[in-house]
Formats: C-alpha cells, structure tokens, sequence
C-alpha cells in the first residue's frame, strides 16, 4: 500500500471514530422515552382523579395514561386478561376479588397488589322537589333491601322509592353492601340500574321518586341534593398491579397520590 493510501485510510478510520463517538454523546444526551401506560376500572376513580388531574399524573409520573372507564371488576378482569397495566378500583380490592371469584375462578388472583390513593364517599342523590335530606341508617338499610318502598316512610311525598343504582361490580353498590347492609346485596322493591355511574344524575334529575346511589363528584357536578347518613359509607379508591409494580407503575401510584392530597407541585 503505497504511503498517500495509508494516509486517506488513517482520515477515514479517524473520522468514523469521531462520528461513533459523537452519536455515543447524542444517544446520552437524548431522554428516555416515557411510557404509555393503560389504565382501566370505576368511573369513581376515574371522576374524582383522573378526570381534574390527568395532566398533573402524566407531569408528575413522566409517563403518558391512557385511560379506559368502566367498572372496578372489569378494570381487575382487563388487568388480569394483561389488557391493563393498572386497574383502578373503588372498594376493597378483597370484596372485589371476592366478587369475581365466583364467575372467573381460573384467574391469578393471588398476584395481584393494591395501592390505597384516596378515600372519598358515597352520595345518596334524590330529586331537587323531594324535601327529605337525611335518614337514619336503620331506615336506609331496610329501602335497599326492600322493606321500606314508599317515601312517606321517610317524611316526603306519596312516591315509590325508586332506587337508581350502578350494575353489580362497580364501587358504589358494592361499598354500600359491604358498610351499610352487612353483607347483603342491593334489593329495592324498586330498582333501576344504570349500564355506568355517570348516567345516574340525569336518571334522578328525570325521576322525582328516584333515590340514587351515586358518586360524590358527580352529584356536585350535577348539582343535585344528597340525602345524608350518619356515618356515611366510605370509598377507597386503589390502583391494582398484577405482580410488582414496574418503575413506571410506581411513578403513576405516587403521582395520583399527591394529587389526590393537593402536592401537584
């Protein structure tokens, strides 16, 4: 090889050098691409969290959501089927297991992890001409299994109680039987079940008999009166893994949690 060929071979393997090593320095500078993480389940949670906050989750956790509403058992159906990273529930996750063990026994329950991110309540919502705002827990126990179906028996109008109520697996109904009835389920003489819990003002809005079991955001979103218990029935809302929590699922565990305790910061 003659001395001008050597030469030409030294620039160009230098060169290639420089290139290798300059695309080592922009593949370092350059962020990691951030995941897209699916979550599915209660329209409870996804009301009270995901909907004001969405963005501050997404900002916070570094990850993009996509997020699927529906009810907190098909949320654990869709994550146990590995078509969720994450299921967002809105009571225990041990009721809600319970719950699904009876219809999909084939399923890895015993894999699964819940994360507490919030409490919020249930709301009682009744028509905006019905003059009942309170009942005791005894008479609400006996409305929703039956006994009592007329609104006289509260001090209102000459009406049927017609109880408007999430389908069985959601949250809402499922909180209710486990705080308020004991373990019974949710069995008005009178029942009208909404196919999600978001459709449920505007069926009470439209019945002046109805009584609703319904999410507390989207009764003040609807701005309707709430018949109150003393105590009220409690909602736990939780994200739900299946196995460990990656890096990334935990980034969205603690972003939720802190919005959900106003540390958007």
């Amino acid at each position: 090889m003659s001395r001008a060929a050597r030469v030409r071979q030294g620039v160009q393997h230098s060169l290639l050098g420089a290139l290798v090593a300059l695309g080592c320095c922009i593949a370092a500078a350059e962020p990691i691409s951030a995941d897209t993480l699916v979550l599915r389940g209660s329209t409870t949670f996804h009301s009270t969290l995901i909907v004001p906050y969405w963005r501050d989750i997404e900002a916070i956790a570094g990850h993009t959501l996509q997020v699927i509403p529906s009810k907190s058992d098909l949320g654990l159906i869709a994550l146990l089927d590995r078509q969720a990273d994450l299921a967002m529930i809105s009571s225990p996750l041990q009721s809600e297991v319970d719950l699904l063990r009876g219809t999909r026994p084939d399923l890895p329950f015993d894999r699964l992890h819940g994360f507490l991110v919030h409490r919020t309540r249930v709301a009682f919502a009744v028509h905006p001409v019905n003059p009942v705002r309170s009942a005791s827990l005894t008479a609400m126990r006996r409305v929703l299994t039956g006994e009592i179906d007329n609104w006289t028996r509260l001090g209102g109008p000459d009406l049927p109680i017609e109880v408007v109520t999430p389908p069985e697996g959601g949250g809402v109904p499922l909180s209710i039987e486990l705080q308020l009835l004991r373990g019974q389920r949710v069995a008005p003489r009178h029942s009208i079940v909404v196919e999600f819990g978001p459709e449920l003002p505007q069926v009470v809005k439209q019945r002046t008999g109805a009584l609703g079991l319904a999410q507390l955001g989207e009764l003040q979103r609807h701005k309707l009166p709430e018949l109150t218990l003393n105590p009220m029935v409690e909602q736990q809302l939780l994200l739900v893994s299946l196995g460990e929590p990656t890096p990334a699922m935990y980034a969205v565990i603690d972003a939720a949690r802190r919005v959900a305790t106003g540390q958007l910061d």
